[in-house]
């Protein structure tokens, strides 16, 4: 078979001869092959015209450019991480204010959801970083939790204040003599009266300790309770103390729990040496048993008939 051909015919205007080319099969590929080497050229030129890796300094901005959103990835994970923990946090912060006895704030609801999910799914590498809706959750939720600490440390610091101003332990070791009530008779007496604080036997001399922090009211003796002092704690609450052999605190000292405030005596009206000890809250007499805060497992205490009491 003879190999195929193409001819070209060129007729001029005028009356000048027609001219004719022929193009053979082998012509047509090598034309071919040029016209497609001159396309990937105008297309190299094209690209390298337009590509931001044409030029050094275009390579370099490329570079920095997947280097930062590599960077914004990993700041994204790192944000989710930290508010999965700020919700935890957030649930500790709701079980304190709790304890601590705040109500639960309007802001605390979003402290114990879940995470506040980008709107459309956006992430840091998606947005401009001072407008990543992750990140402006994340920093809300920082703020709340830190305004609930501050409220629950502001409120537990003043119910331990309260507490240290509570008089919850025993003034002196010993044994209780004599309870608070509204009549007995008296020892010395021999007369029914109203016994407002409790006695503690101890030997002369066993110290005395402020059952809490306060200041010092009144130091004085008076008949029948001898040597005899008061401790304003606050609140409304005062204690008294009385038949002191010695009392080595002036009025206006500031004393605090466990202090030695005075030493057991036997002065004033008084069978033997011991500790008569009285609560008063807005004026009123209260049994100071009610204050007096026993250990687990500690041994109970005998009056001195021999009843043995909790």
């Amino acid at each position: 078979m003879a190999p195929r051909h193409w001819t070209i015919l060129v007729i001029p205007p005028g009356n000048e001869p027609t001219r004719s080319f022929v193009v053979t099969q082998r012509a047509r590929k090598a034309l071919g092959g040029a016209t497609g080497a001159v396309a990937a050229l105008l297309a190299a030129a094209v690209f390298a015209l337009t590509s931001p890796y044409a030029t050094p300094a275009g390579r370099i901005a490329a570079a920095e450019n997947a280097r930062l959103r590599a960077r914004l990835a990993e700041i994204d994970v790192r944000l989710a991480a930290v508010n999965d923990t700020l919700s935890s946090i957030g649930t500790e912060g709701q079980h304190l204010r709790q304890i601590a006895g705040l109500p639960d704030a309007a802001t605390s609801a979003a402290l114990i959801g879940t995470n506040t999910p980008a709107p459309g799914g956006a992430h840091l590498q998606d947005a401009p970083l001072a407008e990543a809706p992750l990140l402006d959750a994340t920093m809300r939720r920082a703020t709340e939790l830190a305004a609930t600490f501050r409220a629950v440390s502001d409120t537990l610091a003043r119910s331990f204040e309260r507490l240290a101003r509570t008089p919850s332990i025993m003034p002196t070791a010993g044994w209780l003599s004599s309870h608070f009530s509204a009549s007995r008779l008296h020892p010395v007496l021999h007369e029914n009266r109203g016994h407002e604080g409790i006695d503690l036997g101890a030997p002369m001399g066993a110290p005395i300790v402020a059952p809490a922090s306060g200041t010092v009211r009144t130091v004085a003796r008076e008949d029948g309770f001898g040597n005899t002092f008061e401790i304003d704690h606050g609140d409304g609450i005062v204690t008294r103390f009385a038949h002191c052999s010695r009392i080595v605190v002036r009025v206006g000292q500031v004393v605090t729990r466990g202090q030695l405030i005075a030493t057991v005596g036997n002065t004033g009206l008084s069978t033997g040496p011991h500790l008569h000890y009285e609560v008063h809250v807005n004026g009123q007499a209260v049994d100071p048993l009610r204050y007096v805060v026993r250990p687990r497992g500690s041994e109970r205490v005998a009056d001195a008939e021999g009843e043995s009491r909790p």
